[in-house]
C-alpha cells in the first residue's frame, strides 16, 4: 500500500501536468490537506512529506490536534461551515478561515480578532451551485458581504471559496469554475478596503484546462472517495484540495 508521502507525490504529480496545460506550473497551486479524522501522527506524516497547508472541518477535532502539535510547520486553514458560537476557538488558531458566509459570522469573527489584538485572514465562501445543502453567500448578494468586510479593521479577506456541484463528467460543472472565476477577477479590480484577492479555493473532482479559467484546479483525494462526499473520511491518508493562487 502506498505511503503519505508517495500519495503526495503522485497528487504533485497530476496537479503539476495539469497547470502546465495551462501554461503555469505545480508552484503556482497550494496542496491543502483536508485532514478531517486522520489522528496526529498521520497529519505529522503529511506536513513532514511537504504538504503546503493542513484543513480542518471540525473545531473540536482541530483543538485536540493542536494540543498535540499536529500541524507544526505548515500552515492551518479552517475548511468547515463555522458556527459562530464557535468562533472564540477558531480566530488567532488558524491562519486562514475558508468559510465566511454571512455578517454575523464576520462581525462574530472581527469581535474575536480585535480582542487579540489581530488581524484574521479569511476566505468568503459563496454558494455557487445554489445548493440548499450547503453553506455560501449566494454570489447576487456576494458584494454586500464584501462591502460589511471591508468595514472591518481585524479582518483581512484574501479571496473565494466555493464547492461547486458534484459532475459526473469533466464539463458537468465547468460553468460554475467559471462564474466563479469571474468573480474572482471582477471583485479584484474593484477596490475594497481590507480586500486583497489573492486566493481562489475550489472543490471538485475533474481539472477544467479547457475553460476560461484553466488554472482553476478542482479537490481530489489522496485516495478517490465518493463522489456524493466533499470532505470524505480517509482510510489511510489525508484528503487534498487545491487552491488556486494568483499572480
Amino acid at each position: 500500500m502506498s505511503t503519505i508521502a508517495e500519495n503526495i507525490a503522485a497528487i504533485r504529480a497530476r496537479i503539476d501536468a495539469a497547470a502546465r496545460l495551462s501554461g503555469r506550473t505545480g508552484a503556482d497551486i497550494t496542496l491543502v490537506a483536508a485532514t478531517k479524522m486522520n489522528d496526529a501522527a498521520r497529519v505529522r506524516e503529511a506536513v513532514a512529506a511537504g504538504i503546503d497547508a493542513c484543513g480542518e472541518n471540525r473545531v473540536q477535532e482541530m483543538t485536540e490536534k493542536l494540543a498535540e502539535g499536529a500541524y507544526t510547520g505548515a500552515p492551518l486553514h479552517f475548511i468547515g461551515h463555522l458556527q459562530t458560537n464557535k468562533v472564540r476557538q477558531v480566530v488567532g488558531k488558524v491562519d486562514l478561515i475558508q468559510s465566511v458566509d454571512s455578517p454575523e459570522l464576520l462581525a462574530m469573527i472581527e469581535k474575536r480578532a480585535a480582542m487579540q489584538g489581530i488581524v484574521q485572514d479569511i476566505l468568503l465562501e459563496v454558494n455557487i451551485g445554489g445548493e440548499a445543502a450547503k453553506s455560501g453567500v449566494d454570489p447576487d448578494t456576494l458584494p454586500q458581504l464584501l462591502e460589511t468586510a471591508a468595514a472591518c479593521a481585524h479582518i483581512r479577506v484574501r479571496g473565494l471559496m466555493a464547492i461547486p456541484p458534484v459532475a459526473e463528467t469533466s464539463d458537468g460543472n465547468h460553468a460554475y469554475f467559471t462564474k466563479m472565476h469571474e468573480l474572482f477577477v471582477d471583485i479584484g479590480r474593484k477596490k475594497y478596503d481590507n480586500v486583497f484577492m489573492a486566493f481562489l479555493s475550489m472543490g471538485g473532482w475533474r481539472c477544467q484546462p479547457d475553460s476560461g479559467n484553466s488554472s482553476l484546479l478542482p479537490y481530489w483525494t489522496v485516495r478517490p472517495a465518493p463522489l456524493q462526499r466533499w470532505s470524505p473520511r480517509l482510510t489511510r491518508s489525508p484528503g487534498q484540495r487545491w487552491r488556486r493562487r494568483r499572480g
